[in-house]
């Protein structure tokens, strides 16, 4: 399935797409996709009544404002500099284990909604990520393959940065990645049995019709499984957390000269299987 949420922000209805454009209302079936959900097996339960309600074709998404998949988290978790080549853009080694760090989850935001830029910013910077939504209360868990049973699905991520606060203000990541409107995410979230290999999915990035970020799932340096086996034996993954699985090559700190996001830029991203987004940077309030 692939799981959306409908309508203002803050107001948003869960529902499930049909074909490519179409979805089908589940408010009267589950109250949101939030921790009460994944946590009580709701994908499971909602499983029957998807399939009767696509026999019918759905309601056309049209105009309708699409939100974040998932309401907001108890956390999102980040790794940091897991893609090789990325590290190398940036300067930085290859981590012998996942660097971790978390973003504030009032940062979550639906993929077409804009991204504000914050005061006194001077280096916003953009991240095509792959997004892990945790399906169940997770600790200490026993080997990698376990990390399988946890996840609900998967859901394309902009990690929207600002460098200059993540690295020139006491080299806090958090400060850097924090902002309001600073993760994207969405459109929809893709359950695990829709994904054939989540290691071999096309991740691509665009500003102003440029393409920045070309990568593939395939160069992780830790895969998704690793990854959430790992963070379990540090901290309770749960139900509805986020985790942030990293970038590909091709953000504006790796380029000579950098580039960096201005009011008016226009982000485009996908990942392959998992949907595209579109975001508009806006000045500071």
């Amino acid at each position: 399935m692939k799981l959306l949420r409908i309508g203002a922000p803050g107001a948003e209805k869960p529902a499930a797409l049909v074909g490519e454009d179409h979805y089908v209302d589940l408010s009267d079936v589950v109250d949101d996709f939030d921790e009460a959900f994944f946590g009580g097996g709701g994908i499971d339960r909602i499983r029957p009544a998807v399939a009767q309600r696509a026999a019918d074709g759905g309601t056309p998404i049209g105009d309708a404002r699409i939100g974040a998949p998932i309401a907001r988290p108890h956390q999102i978790i980040c790794v940091g500099l897991n893609f090789s080549d990325h590290a190398a853009e940036t300067g930085q080694a290859v981590p012998t284990e996942p660097i971790l760090f978390t973003k504030s989850p009032n940062t979550l935001v639906g993929p077409f909604d804009d991204v504000r830029i914050p005061r006194g910013a001077t280096k916003p910077d953009w991240e095509v990520e792959l997004g892990i939504v945790i399906g169940k209360r997770t600790s200490y868990l026993d080997s990698v393959e376990d990390a399988r049973d946890a996840i609900a699905g998967w859901t394309l991520v902009n990690d929207v940065s600002e460098r200059a606060f993540q690295m020139e203000r006491g080299g806090q990541w958090l400060k850097g990645k924090s902002a309001e409107t600073f993760n994207p995410a969405g459109p929809w979230l893709v359950t695990p049995d829709e994904v054939n290999d989540i290691l071999d999915l096309g991740m691509w990035l665009d500003v102003n019709g440029v393409r920045r970020q070309n990568g593939s799932t395939s160069t992780m340096v830790f895969d998704p499984y690793f990854i959430v086996h790992y963070i379990s034996q540090f901290l309770v993954l749960e139900p509805g957390d986020l985790i942030n699985t990293g970038t590909p090559p091709g953000v504006g700190m790796g380029f000579d000269p950098q580039i960096w996001l201005q009011a008016d830029d226009v982000m485009e991203l996908g990942i392959d299987g998992l949907g595209v987004q579109r975001q508009t940077v806006v000045a500071p309030r």
